[in-house]
């Protein structure tokens, strides 16, 4: 199964797939390009921000949350406004933000890693109703962050080290315990990326280098996978009003000569459905 090509924008390293159920509109980020990247029907939409961003949620109609080298944003979406809701790792500029969603609960988790992927500088971070607490340390490029349809479990992976884990959660959504091996793909020399889930449970993984969203079931085991016509796929997203629209970012970053669909917007139409984005609760 091969995607298409949805939008020819080049991202240096596209990230943050967002997929606003109430607007019914589509954003990602050019994490270095420091942009955030939109679609409103054909029309394409963009701002241009100061500082590394990479991770979105929605707020209510007019707002996202956004997630930058160091803080969390409410931005409004048709002035551009933006107002700074807490710092993220502020007191460390060698690290900037990385992978991020929100969960069934409310909350929004996201990923900060070294800016030159130094070892064991990144962590996973959680928001939840005005509450910012890391709760993963010690990680290389937390990345796969995405939720069990029940609520009861999350998953996040380390990219370099080519495993992803499941962490129960509690009724608030908080770390419940330790967290379990999910998938290991070192075997196979694949690298998680970004991940997201389907309404039967399924990931979606994107695998930096390998051109391709895999789909595992909630079991791990293997399912079939979208080819992606670029090399460094690295966030997937369900929308479209069926939520059965898969839309892929991808990069050129360190690619010494890339054509022009590397770093470009990919879509593929699914058999299977995926799950609206909750709503993040301040």
């Amino acid at each position: 199964m091969m995607a298409q090509l949805f939008d020819a924008r080049i991202c240096e390293l596209g990230e943050g797939a967002f997929w606003h159920p109430t607007r019914q509109q589509l954003f990602w980020v050019d994490i270095i390009g420091k942009r955030l990247l939109g679609r409103h029907g054909d029309t394409a939409l963009e701002w241009q921000f100061d500082e590394c961003l990479s991770a979105l949620g929605w707020l209510d109609y007019d707002h996202l949350i956004v997630a930058t080298e160091t803080a969390l944003w409410k931005f409004q979406i048709d002035s551009g406004a933006r107002t700074k809701l807490v710092e993220l790792e502020a007191d460390c500029p060698e690290n900037r933000s990385n992978d991020g969603r929100a969960d069934p609960m409310g909350g929004f988790w996201v990923g900060t890693m070294g800016k030159h992927k130094h070892v064991q500088g990144g962590g996973i971070w959680r928001y939840y109703k005005g509450t910012l607490r890391k709760i993963v340390s010690g990680l290389d490029i937390p990345n796969s962050i995405c939720f069990s349809p029940d609520a009861t479990v999350a998953y996040w992976s380390d990219t370099s080290q080519q495993k992803l884990w499941a962490q129960p959660l509690d009724a608030d959504g908080w770390p419940h315990g330790a967290p379990s091996l999910f998938l290991d793909l070192t075997s196979e020399g694949l690298y998680p990326d970004g991940a997201v889930t389907d309404e039967t449970g399924a990931i979606w993984i994107a695998q930096w280098g390998a051109s391709r969203v895999a789909r595992y079931l909630p079991n791990g085991a293997f399912d079939y996978a979208i080819t992606i016509g670029a090399t460094q796929a690295s966030c997937p997203v369900f929308g479209g009003a069926e939520l059965r629209d898969l839309f892929v970012t991808t990069a050129h970053e360190h690619m010494d000569a890339p054509d022009a669909h590397q770093g470009t917007l990919w879509h593929h139409r699914c058999d299977v459905k995926g799950l609206p984005a909750p709503r993040v609760l301040l």
